[in-house]
Formats: C-alpha cells, sequence, structure tokens
C-alpha cells in the first residue's frame, strides 16, 4: 500500500498516473506547496479538509474531491482526523480538465477505483489490471459533476487583505456599505470592483463565505442554532434558508446525503 509517500517519489514515478493514501492527525496542516510535474485529485475519503491558494479558498467535506492543476501553490488543513487518496496526473493524461482548482462530486465507482488505486505500487504493470483502473480512474474523473463550494480572492491587494480577514470571522450582518466606506470608495465604485475581481456580487460572496465557515463546525457535529448565531443570523431557518441557497440543500440533508454516498 502507498501510504505517507515522499513528494519525490510521485512526482518522479515512471506512470503517467499514481495514487497514495495519506492518514493524518487532528487538524494536521500540509504547510503551502506546490507540485510542479503533476496535477492532484486530492479525495478526502474521511473527515474535512480546508484548502486555500493565492486565488481562493476551498472545503472539501467526506467523500468528495478537489482539482489542483499543476503547479498550483496550495495549504491544506484538516478538521479533525482526516484520511486523503490522492491521484498525481502528468499533465498530457488531464490535458482537457480546468486549469483552476475546482471541488468534485465522487460517484461510487471513482470511491472504489480510488480504495483500489492507493494499494499499488508506484511502478505497477503497465499492461495489465493495474493499468485498467487508472485508465478507468482517469475517464471517470472527467464525469464529476463540480461543486459549489469554493469562494474566490480579489487579486487588488487592499480588498484581497478584507476578503481573507473576513473569511477568519464572517459574519452575515456586515453590509456593503460598510466595505465601501472603509475602502474609501463609494457603494457603486466598490461594486463593480468586487464582481470584477470575484466574479460575484458582494452578498452571495458573503453568503458564500458564511457558507464554507459553517461547514467544518457542521461536519463536526456542532448544533445548527449555535453555528446559525455565531454568523450573524437571527434564527436557525434565516441560516438555512441562506445554506440551501448555496449550496442546494438544508444543513440536515446535505450532510444525510454525504454519509450515504
Amino acid at each position: 500500500m502507498v501510504r505517507n509517500a515522499r513528494g519525490v517519489d510521485y512526482e518522479t514515478a515512471l506512470r503517467p498516473v499514481v495514487a497514495i493514501g495519506n492518514d493524518y492527525a487532528p487538524n494536521h496542516l500540509v504547510r503551502a506547496h506546490r507540485h510542479p510535474l503533476r496535477s492532484q485529485v486530492l479525495y478526502v475519503a474521511s473527515g474535512l479538509a480546508a484548502v486555500t491558494t493565492g486565488d481562493g479558498a476551498w472545503v472539501v467535506p467526506r467523500e468528495r474531491s478537489l482539482w489542483i492543476p499543476l503547479g498550483v501553490e496550495h495549504e491544506i488543513r484538516g478538521v479533525g482526523r482526516y484520511s486523503t487518496h490522492s491521484l498525481f496526473i502528468e499533465p498530457s493524461a488531464v490535458a482537457d480538465m480546468p486549469g483552476h482548482c475546482q471541488v468534485l462530486g465522487a460517484t461510487p465507482l471513482m470511491q472504489a477505483l480510488l480504495q483500489e488505486a492507493v494499494d499499488l505500487p508506484l511502478e505497477y504493470d503497465p499492461d495489465g489490471r493495474d493499468a485498467l483502473i487508472m485508465a478507468l480512474l482517469l475517464a471517470e474523473l472527467r464525469r464529476l459533476p463540480a461543486l459549489p463550494l469554493s469562494l474566490p480572492f480579489p487579486r487588488q491587494a487592499p480588498l484581497a487583505a478584507r476578503c481573507r480577514a473576513f473569511l477568519a470571522a464572517p459574519t452575515a450582518r456586515v453590509e456593503i456599505d460598510d466595505w465601501s466606506q472603509a475602502m474609501g470608495m463609494s457603494r457603486s465604485a466598490f461594486t463593480r470592483l468586487f464582481r470584477r475581481e470575484t466574479g460575484l456580487s458582494f452578498a452571495a460572496w458573503r453568503q458564500q463565505a458564511c457558507a464554507l465557515a459553517a461547514l467544518p463546525r457542521l461536519s463536526a457535529g456542532e448544533p445548527v442554532t449555535g453555528v446559525a448565531l455565531d454568523l450573524g443570523y437571527e434564527s436557525p431557518a434565516a441560516f438555512t434558508t441562506m445554506f440551501k441557497r448555496v449550496l442546494g440543500e438544508p444543513p440536515s440533508r446535505y450532510f444525510a446525503a454525504s454519509q450515504a454516498l
């Protein structure tokens, strides 16, 4: 079983696709790093992982995965104890995949294939069953649905600093006028800047930030009421409405669906 392999092992492997598994201690931080030779599919087999890059933040719940293109510097922080299955793929094998990070769903077939793949040696038989597993993994990768579990960061430095600070302590009570005034801009100018830099309205970005901040806490079993009030929502019902708008399902159904996969 390829477990906790060194970076050089999979970066320089002779096969176009290799898989490794890692088991981490509670709240383990994988410091910012990049993979110069391969793209990565980071599948969270248990627990929950939060990933940040220069362009944004992503939350990867259990039995979901994150596509990380070659060369993208990223940091991974677990919530509690967590484990991952990762694919490291040469660029020529995934030339049609996106050039940006994206949280992906995981079909039952993908999960079963990943479980098999992490038990293969790095230099598996290129002409036998092992290679067929890897080829099918690549085919299944292209079928995975994209999930709205990302938060884009702006490039403009003052706005980026404000967004990062907000993500560390999000609240639904902040208004667009608070930010525009703090940055010495008119509401209309700030609105144009924010949408140009993030691709989202301020209200949509704020809601998405609150939803992503709530996910680790809800995944750890914290009550919806406490999370909702901490995030500045007037009631659990208001928070649930926001959560459903952003993620498509209320918290109870969202986590039930994750556990049923």
